[in-house]
C-alpha cells in the first residue's frame, strides 16, 4: 500500500486528489496539509511514501518544505504539483530534492502513474521535459564567476569513464532505450550503470542526476 500526504492550500484541490487516490486499491491518503509547515509536521508523524506538494502555499511554501523534508533524511518522496509545466518554482523544487513534478491539469491516470513511479524510486519527469525545464531556467545554476574551468566536483570522482559518459547523456535527455542503442549496451546494463551512478553521487533519482550533470558542467545548455 502506497501512503500519500496531500499538501495544498486549496481545500477543493485536496478533496479531488483524495478522492482519486483513495479510489485505488493500492493507495491511501494519510493526511492533508494546507501549508509547508503542516506538511513537514505530518511527514514526521506519518512517514508517507509520497507527498503531493503544491508550490504556492501561505507561510512556508512547498519548495522550502521540500528542502527541509529531504534534508531531514526522510525516505518520503516529493512530487511537486504546479499550475504551469515550466513554472520557475518547479525547477527550484527539483533542486530542493523533489523527485519530479506534474501539472495540476494532468490526466488522472498520469497523476496515479506519477505517484506509483515516485513511490518505487523512479523520477516522474520525462527526460525530454527535464531537459526543457533545465534549459529554460539554466540561469539559476551557479556560475564560476572567473571564466576559468571549475575544479573537478567531488561527486564525480568515484565514477568510471562509462558511468560519467552515461551521466552526461542522461543530462542530455536520452532515455534508457536510446542510451542502450547508441552506446551498444543492453538496457539492463544501462539500468545497472544508472543505479551505480545514483549510489556513488548521492543523487536520489534520475531528475537529481540530470541536475548534477548541469551543476558539474558535464552538460551545458544547447
Amino acid at each position: 500500500m502506497t501512503t500519500v500526504l496531500i499538501a495544498d492550500d486549496q481545500p477543493m484541490q485536496r478533496f479531488g486528489f483524495r478522492m482519486l487516490l483513495e479510489s485505488q486499491d493500492d493507495m491511501t491518503v494519510v493526511g492533508e496539509a494546507s501549508n509547508g509547515t503542516e506538511a513537514i509536521r505530518l511527514v514526521d508523524r506519518h512517514h508517507p511514501d509520497v507527498v503531493l506538494m503544491d508550490i504556492r502555499m501561505p507561510g512556508l511554501d512547498g519548495i522550502e518544505a521540500t528542502r527541509r523534508i529531504v534534508a531531514a533524511g526522510a525516505r518520503t518522496r516529493i512530487l511537486i504539483v504546479t499550475t504551469f509545466d515550466l513554472d520557475a518554482y518547479a525547477y527550484d523544487g527539483l533542486r530542493a530534492g523533489a523527485s519530479g513534478f506534474l501539472v495540476k491539469d494532468a490526466q488522472p491516470e498520469e497523476l496515479l502513474a506519477g505517484v506509483r513511479a515516485v513511490a518505487s524510486g523512479d523520477a516522474v519527469v520525462a527526460p525530454s521535459l527535464t531537459r526543457r525545464l533545465l534549459d529554460a531556467y539554466i540561469h539559476h545554476l551557479p556560475e564560476s564567476g572567473t571564466g576559468d574551468p571549475r575544479p573537478e566536483d567531488a561527486r564525480l570522482a568515484a565514477l568510471t569513464d562509462r558511468e560519467r559518459e552515461i551521466l552526461t547523456v542522461i543530462g542530455q535527455g536520452w532515455t534508457n532505450a536510446e542510451i542502450a542503442e547508441r552506446l551498444h549496451l543492453a538496457e539492463s546494463t544501462v539500468k545497472t550503470h544508472i543505479g551505480r551512478i545514483l549510489a556513488k553521487t548521492g543523487a536520489r533519482d534520475r531528475v537529481q542526476a540530470v541536475i548534477l550533470a548541469y551543476d558539474t558542467q558535464l552538460v551545458t545548455p544547447a
